[in-house]
């Protein structure tokens, strides 16, 4: 119910000191979409009375009530972690250029400087960002907290690693992040509970209910893709994501599909059998060009998604409506 507390949070003046990263994190859903909002506020000033008591007993937050230094990976959860943790925090996304390839990115020294200086780094795991953790290892501290959102999901190297399209993994961050900066500044409890239900209640409105609006009239449409990145979000919709999950995969990790694998592609799309095909238009190899372009001839319509904030300066949740609007759209044309 609301943001629950860990085991280590709750026994934290036995002397047991809660660890750094996200053991202490339940990996259960920390709140149902329908919960009612006050819950969560009541929880966030609970977990602050508990740090406050856990400061008595000796353990303090890292950041006492400064303002704290939050480095992310990627500007999806930079933007989150900014809008949740407003004046009391500076965000610093190292990866903000739409045009920068995440998993082959080479971090600089401005970056290992950052992320050396930070209270709390946000990154992505799941074998999508080794360099961040590279980066961690390189300069480690104990009072620096870090999540890595596919340890908190559950999510391993090899797994599908585009967990900011997880409508259910977005909010687990979200609670998670709250969390972490109360831990770190406990005298902003009410500030980062009113912060939180906001995002929650207002910031992600439209988000939500295109959601809803797509899943109520589009669930079980047979739909394409050209990689992973959508495969969590249709799943959400209720849309019938029919392609190849190794084609999928392959274009994702940067390998050759399977002759089989692009046959079934080319049938799918030669046939009509999908109405929709969404494509991420940062990463249009040949291959993916290809079916595109045979999409198109088909009368099939086309829409895209990004992995990471087109333009830079928009919002997750801005960018992630517009998606949605286009994705509608194509959905609403389909014949």
């Amino acid at each position: 119910m609301g943001l629950r507390m860990s085991h280590a949070q709750l026994v934290c003046c036995s002397g047991s000191r809660p660890t750094n990263g996200d053991e202490e994190v339940s990996h259960q859903r920390l709140r149902a979409l329908n919960e009612p909002r006050g819950l969560v506020l009541v929880a966030l000033a609970l977990l602050g009375a508990i740090v406050s008591l856990a400061t008595a007993c000796g353990t303090s937050p890292s950041a006492g009530s400064g303002t704290i230094t939050v480095v992310a990976a990627e500007n999806f959860w930079g933007s989150i972690a900014s809008q949740l943790a407003g004046s009391r925090a500076t965000v610093r996304s190292i990866i903000t250029n739409p045009q920068t390839d995440p998993h082959a990115y080479e971090p600089t020294a401005s970056d290992a400087r950052a992320i050396a200086g930070a209270d709390f780094v946000i990154e992505n795991g799941a074998g999508y960002d080794p360099w961040a953790q590279k980066l961690i290892d390189a300069n480690p501290s104990s009072s620096r907290a870090v999540l890595d959102v596919g340890k908190l999901n559950g999510v391993a190297e090899g797994d599908n690693p585009h967990m900011w399209y997880s409508p259910t993994f977005v909010l687990e961050v979200i609670d998670t992040i709250s969390s972490r900066l109360l831990r770190l500044d406990s005298a902003g409890s009410g500030y980062f509970a009113t912060r939180h239900d906001n995002y929650i209640s207002t910031g992600l409105k439209q988000y939500d209910d295109l959601r809803a609006e797509i899943k109520q009239k589009y669930s079980g449409t047979p739909v394409g893709a050209t990689e992973s990145i959508f495969a969590y979000l249709a799943s959400d919709l209720g849309l019938n994501l029919i392609s190849p999950p190794g084609f999928l995969k392959a274009i994702s990790e940067g390998t050759d599909p399977t002759a089989a694998d692009k046959a079934t592609m080319d049938r799918q799309i030669a046939s009509k059998q999908v109405k929709v095909l969404l494509f991420n238009s940062q990463n249009s190899t040949p291959d993916v060009q290809a079916l595109v372009d045979k999409a198109r001839t088909k009368g099939i319509p086309v829409t895209s998604a990004t992995e990471t904030l087109d333009p830079a300066n928009v919002t997750f949740q801005d960018w992630q409506s517009k998606q949605l609007q286009a994705l509608r759209d194509a959905l609403a044309g389909a014949r």
